[in-house]
Formats: structure tokens, sequence, C-alpha cells
């Protein structure tokens, strides 16, 4: 059995007064005088504070994972890339180290096959892959190793010498575009290999063809067809195809020139035509360093909008890295023309930007709602594309699991974002929620009986499959409870009282015996040989065991704790969550790092540290958030590791709105929940207003919470009064 990596006993007593010696007062003063005679100074952009790779270093110590990982395992932690890329922008442009390695980019490898121009970290995209080569190579042989001593990434630029054609590549990006500088040994063959039989998805079919003097264009078909016009400051030589067996690349030669190749790559999922227009809007007559620097700017001005005060050093690195991680998906669809292809495969235009469908299952949560807060328009228009999509499938889509788009429209009409059709969007989500066939499977057996059933498996395994009928269950009572504050705000009265009823399904699954949810079988009995320390990818539970699933109810907690016989019962089996160990030899890849039982590397129970609130206990809320805020990020050898999957960014923004002192509890209500901020101020701009978080004290017990001249009661406040711009002050005991 592995070590355990975190206990909450550990995280209770971090927190215990310790004496304060005059050696260590002494050291201290030392210290601050060496600092100040050092010269140290705070960087003067936040772009200084990103460190685009966290995350891409692999979770290896076994006390850190929980077991120990088999062989050959990476961890399935962080899955991040470091290349260049504007937030939500079409176009991520990042080495690749390994196709089919989520973000392709593995920090232990020592290998770069291409600089690739689409990413998220979840094992798909990675189109258009370009690599600059020159001597000798093969159709199979032909990366080069590189050394991270001679690597650079900053928000939107990235750098890296190819130490095996003694070329340094440079990478910038706009919106639409992809921007490379590659240097080459004096005198040595410029030459650029197109891979485009490879992606993250399996190709079909893929063209290329020279589109003039400096000029070459195609497409890769995969799930979707990525089109390409690129434009280079030389003149192109040939285009040949070089083979190996099965194995074919594309080579473009260049005529000789001292200067540094440049390459332009406009991207469009519509046609080459349309590539070359967001190409001619974005690159033309424009340096390479003058889009860097555009880059650079643009990500400032994003962050910027929250701005923190006192903290460590590595703290605010990491609080910028984690904001930056939550702004890089969904990503861009539509082109500078505003064409794009919909559910339906036409190509249409329209008054909206169209975006990626969200990661929902897992970014409504945290993600979604740090979106809304600081990037309204672009929310509005993710919605906007999430409704159209709607349109030609008949449902409202969703992402992986559960019906999780409507607590990400229901909260984000709660907060005032209204820049799409909210009633199309009720009639999808309503359609959800009652009709069979559609985004929500198994929705008649959940009506009829009020639960998702659980067939009886012999031995069920950690890849069984069946319906995950108690995460199902419990998710869409929530979807429910989110549907339902919408008919409220839409004036249907009717199925906000049958939907805000349905909401308590989950009590159907609580089993008094174990205090934890419970499958059922279709007879209404309890599953047999109940482990509720295993976990299942799709048994019973998705991604969890019944620890990690028993405690969501983020609409009626209240509720939940009442199927307990007293508080104090309840209070007992939260502490048994966070303090009975994690079996070393229950192993599922992307269920890692853990306090007791709760897991922070998977999302489904990321809003459970902080129920301890709802039995007055909110210290012990706050002794795990410390302890997941200093110990789960930036981990590892080199510091850059994640706990957890961050492919699209929750991981990052739970890290945000705990650090600032306000998490989005219930996403689908305009409510924040209030803990103690990790930073002394906090500048939060909404829209036009600025919103100061302030702490007051070093103890981690709240004693008291004004906003303005007003004493809030209890520990919510509403994204109404954070809007109005006044002081939040949050007193703690000293």
């Amino acid at each position: 059995m592995a070590q355990q990596p975190y206990s909450f006993e550990f995280s209770i007593m971090m927190l215990q007064p310790r004496k304060f010696t005059d050696r260590c007062f002494n050291a201290v003063l030392l210290v601050i005088l060496l600092a100040l005679l050092a010269g140290t100074k705070a960087p003067a952009r936040l772009t200084d504070y990103v460190n685009p790779f966290l995350g891409t270093a692999p979770l290896t110590d076994s006390v850190d994972v929980g077991y120990k990982p088999p062989k050959d395992w990476r961890v399935w932690a962080g899955l991040t890339y470091p290349g260049a890329a504007l937030p939500n922008a079409m176009v991520q442009l990042s080495p690749i180290t390994e196709f089919g390695s989520g973000a392709g980019y593995e920090y232990e490898d020592t290998v770069i096959y291409a600089f690739t121009h689409t990413n998220k970290g979840h094992w798909n995209l990675c189109h258009i892959p370009v690599l600059p080569v020159t001597g000798k190579f093969t159709a199979t042989d032909f990366g080069s190793g590189f050394s991270h001593e001679n690597e650079e990434a900053h928000p939107g630029y990235y750098r890296v010498f190819l130490n095996r054609y003694k070329v340094n590549a440079e990478l910038t990006s706009s919106l639409h575009c992809g921007y490379h500088k590659y240097t080459y040994p004096k005198g040595e063959p410029k030459k650029l290999v197109l891979n485009l039989a490879r992606s993250n998805e399996h190709v079909r079919d893929w063209h290329l063809v020279q589109a003039g003097a400096n000029a070459f264009k195609g497409f890769q078909q995969t799930g979707d067809k990525v089109c390409f016009y690129a434009e280079t400051n030389s003149t192109i030589k040939s285009i040949e195809t070089l083979e190996d067996g099965e194995k074919a690349i594309s080579v473009v030669s260049f005529e000789d020139s001292d200067e540094p190749l440049e390459l332009k790559i406009g991207l469009s999922f519509v046609s080459p035509e349309n590539a070359k227009e967001n190409l001619d809007a974005e690159l033309t007559g424009k340096s390479f360093d003058a889009v860097k620097q555009v880059a650079s700017r643009t990500w400032e001005e994003l962050l910027s909008k929250i701005q923190v005060k006192g903290g460590t050093r590595r703290e605010k690195e990491l609080f910028y890295s984690c904001l930056y991680r939550s702004f890089l998906w969904p990503a861009l669809r539509s082109d500078v023309n505003g064409e794009f292809t919909d559910e339906s495969h036409q190509v249409v235009q329209k008054d909206f930007r169209y975006y990626t469908l969200p990661s929902i299952w897992d970014t409504y949560r945290d993600k979604l709602v740090l979106l809304g807060m600081l990037e309204p328009g672009v929310t509005n228009d993710v919605i906007q594309s999430m409704i159209d999509r709607g349109e030609k499938r008949g449902f409202m889509p969703t992402f992986f699991h559960g019906d999780h788009a409507a607590a990400f429209i229901a909260g984000s009409y709660l907060r005032g974002l209204r820049g799409y059709n909210v009633k199309s969007a009720y009639d999808l989500l309503l359609r959800n929620a009652t009709v069979e066939g559609g985004t929500r499977p198994y929705i008649t057996e959940y009506m009829e009986k009020g639960y998702i059933s659980t067939p009886e498996v012999e031995k069920p395994h950690v890849e069984t499959k069946a319906k995950a009928g108690v995460t199902k269950t419990l998710e869409y009572a929530y979807d429910d409870y989110a549907v339902a504050l919408l008919t409220k705000e839409l004036g249907d009265t009717a199925n906000y009282r049958m939907l805000m009823n349905r909401s308590s399904n989950y009590k159907n699954l609580f089993d008094p015996s174990a205090g934890l949810m419970r499958g059922r079988l279709e007879n209404g009995d309890w599953v047999p040989n109940f482990n509720p320390q295993y976990p299942y990818y799709e048994y019973m539970y998705r991604e969890a065991n019944a620890w990690q699933s028993s405690f969501f109810t983020p609409h009626d907690t209240p509720g939940l704790i009442a199927l307990y016989p007293s508080k104090a019962d309840f209070e007992s089996k939260l502490d048994s969550l966070f303090s009975i160990p994690w079996n070393g030899n229950y192993i599922a890849r992307n269920v890692s790092s853990f306090i007791g039982q709760y897991c922070h590397g998977n999302q489904p129970d990321h809003s459970f540290p902080f129920l301890y609130y709802f039995i007055d206990k909110q210290e012990k809320s706050q002794a795990i958030l410390d302890s997941i805020m200093s110990h789960f990020y930036g981990m590892g050898e080199h510091g850059l590791a994640l706990c957890g999957m961050d492919d699209a960014g929750e991981m990052s923004a739970w890290y945000v709105l705990a650090a600032m002192g306000i998490y989005s509890y219930s996403p689908a209500d305009p409510d924040y929940l209030i803990s103690v901020p990790l930073f002394d101020n906090t500048e939060l701009k909404l829209g036009d207003k600025v919103c100061t978080i302030e702490k007051e004290g070093t103890g981690r017990k709240i004693t008291r919470i004004t906003y303005g001249e007003k004493e809030i009661d209890g520990y919510f406040i509403s994204y109404d009064e954070l809007k109005k711009g006044q002081i939040l002050k949050v007193t703690v005991d000293k």
C-alpha cells in the first residue's frame, strides 16, 4: 500500500501556532536584508509570473499519486502544453514529443517531432505538424533532440533549439494564425517537414499543394477538416513526398538565404481560401516581434483583471499560471469573415463567434464561471454556439457525462449574461430533461423510478462499463435544479415545480446503513458486495468511488445533511472522507492524489472541501483548502506537475477561485462561498467596476465578513453585490 500523501490530521496540525524565537527572528531579518541588497524586484508584468510548462511534467512519486503506478504508466495528470496561443483562440502552436499523449508534449521526453497548430490536452487535435530540418533525414527518422536548458515559454511565445539540425525555433500566434521563425545554420539548406498523415486523431485524408512562389496550402481531414494557407519569406524551390514503407511526409525546400525562415500559417475549418483571408487579416505586413508583442499584451490585459498583493513569489506564479491555463479552452472556430462549419456540416455565417463545445462535465464547476466573470462576451458566444449545435441536434449538447450545460447557462443567465437566445436555450434544456434519446441517457427510467438503476455484476472492476447510475442520478438531480432556476426566471411555473421536485432524487440512492450513495438494482434492492472505497470508471460511479460521489448535492447540502441522524454524524462522515487512507491496490489512471478518500486529481469531488461550512466548521474546510493549494499544484522534481488532469483548465480555475477566497459552490446559482483569501489584497475587475477582496488577520478561522459598510450574515455573497465594486473584507483570528 502506498504511503498516504497528505492527511487531514496533518492539515490541521499545519495551522497550529509555533514559537517564534529570537534566533528565528534574526534569521528572517537576515533573509530580508540579503534580498534588499540583491535588489530583488517583483516582475514588471503579470505575464512574467506565468509558467506555461506547469502541468507538462509527470507525476511519479507514489506518495503523491496515492499508489505505485504500474510499469510504463504515465499517470493522467497535467496534460498541458507549453506552446503559443491567445485566449480562446483557434490556434495553439506547440511542440509535439509524442503523438497520442494528451497534449502531445511530455516534459520527460527528449525528442521533438513537430510543431502543431491545435491543442487542448485530451488525446485529440494536434493538427498540421511542421518541423524545420536540414541535412539527412528520412520519412521515419526526422525528429530532433532538445534540452530544457535551451527552451523557454511565455504567454504567446515558445522557443527551443533543435540539436539535430542546429535550428533555433521560435513560435508565436494570433487568433487564427501561427507564426514560425526558424534560424538555420548559415550555409545549410532550409527545409520543412509537414507530416500531414499524423495528428492526435486518425487522419483520413490530407492534401498539400504549392500556391505561389512562396506559398502553399492544403488540408488535413480527421473528424474535422482543418484547412491551412501558408506564406514564407523565402522562395519555394520544391515540394516533394518522401516515403519509407507506409510512412510518407511532405518536404518543402527553399532557395538559399542567410535570413531566418519565417512561416505564417492561417487556419480555417471552412476552406484554404478562408485560411488565407484569416492570414491576410492578422499577419500581413507584421513582423514576428510585433505579433509576439501583441500576444503578450493581450495576455497582460486579461491577467490584469485580477491583481493580487501579498503572498509568496511561488504563490503568485501558481496563481497567474493557473489563471492563464483557465483561458485556453474552448477554442474559436469561426473565421474573420464570420463563416464556420456548423453541426450539420454546412458552411454558414452568423452574428456571433462560433466556439468549440466546452468540456462541460468538469469545467462548469469553476472554469466556465471564471470565464463568465472575466470574459462575458466570449461566454455569450460560447453559449450561443451551444444553442446553434442544439438546434441542429434537437437537444442541447453536453460533454462526456451529465447535462451540465444546464448549470453553465442558468448560472450565466443569473449573473446577468444575456447575449444569446435564452428561450431557445431553455427549450433545448427542457427537452434534454424530459425526452429519451438525447443528452440524458436513461431519462425515462430516471423520471419513472426517481433514480437510474445499476445492473448486477458478479465481480465488477475499475473498467466495468454500465450506466454509472449513481453518478447520473446525482448529476441529473442537480441539472434539474439548474433548469428549474431558468423556468422560474422565465415564468414556467408548472415545469419549475416538476423539476424542483425531481431535484431531490439524489435521496433515493442514499443508503443509511453506509451513510453513502449506493447503487440500486432494477428491483430496488441495493447493489450487493458494496465496497465504497473501490473506484470505477463507469459502474455505479463515473471516475470515482462512493466517497468521491456521495456528497454531490450543491443545490441542497442542508437536505443531504438531514439524511444523517445529526450534524455530528455528518461531521464524523466528513472526517472519514478526509482521513481514511487510500488503498494503494486500487488503481484508476486518472484518480490520483488524495487526502484520505478525497481525490483532488479528478473533478467530481472538488466542492467537497467546503462541506464543513454547512455544519459551522469553516476552519476545518480552510485547513483542507490550504493543504490542497500548498501541496497539489507545482508538484514533483521540477515543481511542474499537477495532481490531476487540466486539459481544459478546471484544475487551474479551482485554484484561482479558492486563492481569491470566492468559490462557486453551486455554479448554477449566482452566489459565491467566501473562504480565507490566499493573498492580503485582491483586485477583481468585473466590467467597469473593481471589487477588492481584503484579508485582515493571519489565522484561518473567519470571525467577520463585511462588504462595503455592511456585515454579511453567513458566508455567501451574490454576484450582483460583487459587481458593485466595493471592498469585501474577510477578518480572521490572529
